[in-house]
């Protein structure tokens, strides 16, 4: 089982998705960054949360769009 995430996380981190794909990749740590310039957040915690799963959904993206090529 894994995590459930609240829905103002995933809201946020699909947004930024959408506006800026090219802005992330499968880096934790760079997302992290890009999450602080592209928001307003404040909170290092909320900042980490949407950063991970952002980095969570480029991976599974990344994951699909190989299994598509074969």
């Amino acid at each position: 089982m894994g995590n459930i995430r609240p829905t103002y996380i995933k809201r946020v981190g699909e947004e930024l998705l959408l506006r800026f794909p090219d802005q992330f990749g499968t880096s934790f740590d760079e997302n992290k960054k890009k999450v602080s310039e592209l928001t307003d957040m404040t909170s290092k915690s909320m900042r980490n949360r949407v950063a991970g799963y952002v980095t969570r959904l480029v991976r599974i993206r990344m994951r699909s769009d190989a299994g598509a090529v074969r």
